[in-house]
């Protein structure tokens, strides 16, 4: 029975993605995978400088080697299930289904003069707050970095190939105020920010001036944020 459970929980957690390291530890992750370190490096400028998901479009990797490269080092976290537009196309929310069956919202708004995306950090929340439908939902998991990264990658992509109303624009803010508390998952919610702040390749470079946490109220956690550099 130990093991049958031991097997259960492995499957429960999300594939490994270059998202979930920094730039150095890519490159281990790669060779862990039977890849030469620098595919990690050109899948990087990919992904987080180009905001190509797709493999196919990754010409400057071996045809032959694209998707065993993309399965090992950036495989897709997220399946779009459902996809509603409000504010004459401005307002898009995006339901995703993760690879264990769970659900999780993200919300890309754009204004005037910014772009912005709400992000979930949790697969529902055990916070119970009693003005918030997640809240009833009890806490289901901790999302990774690389499923927060992924939102966000989403976000950039969607806002830059100018599916929004006014043509292609630049994501310019971050928001965790989706499922879940960022405070509650808090190390990996710090990882998925610096993966969203730091520039091309290591990440998506947006200002940390314009990455915002709302949380419930978790002091501690709150003090120890603003402590980090």
């Amino acid at each position: 029975m130990k093991e049958i459970i031991e097997t259960i929980a492995i499957k429960k957690k999300p594939p490994k993605h270059i998202a979930d390291f920094d730039q150095k530890a890519r490159k281990e992750f790669a060779i862990e995978q039977n890849l030469e370190g620098f595919r990690a490096d050109q899948v990087s400028r990919h992904w987080f400088g180009n905001l190509i998901s797709n493999y196919e479009e990754w010409t400057d990797l071996p045809i032959e080697k694209r998707k065993e490269i993309a399965e090992k080092l950036a495989p897709e976290l997220l399946t779009e299930v459902k996809t509603q537009k409000a504010d004459q196309g401005n307002t898009v929310k995006t339901l995703w289904k993760l690879h264990d069956g769970l659900f999780i919202e993200s919300v890309l708004m754009h204004y005037p003069n910014r772009t912005t995306v709400c992000i979930s950090s949790q697969a529902g929340c055990g916070m119970a707050c009693p003005f918030c439908a997640t809240g009833q939902l009890g806490l289901k998991r901790n999302l990774s970095a690389a499923e927060i990264v992924s939102q966000v990658q989403y976000a950039a992509r969607y806002s830059q190939n100018g599916l929004l109303p006014d043509g292609p624009t630049r994501l310019s803010n971050i928001v965790f105020m989706g499922m879940g508390e960022p405070l509650a998952n808090f190390n990996t919610v710090v990882q998925s920010i610096r993966a969203i702040h730091e520039e091309s390749p290591s990440g998506l470079g947006i200002s940390a001036r314009n990455i915002t946490v709302s949380t419930v109220g978790l002091v501690p956690k709150i003090y120890e944020l603003a402590e980090l550099d």
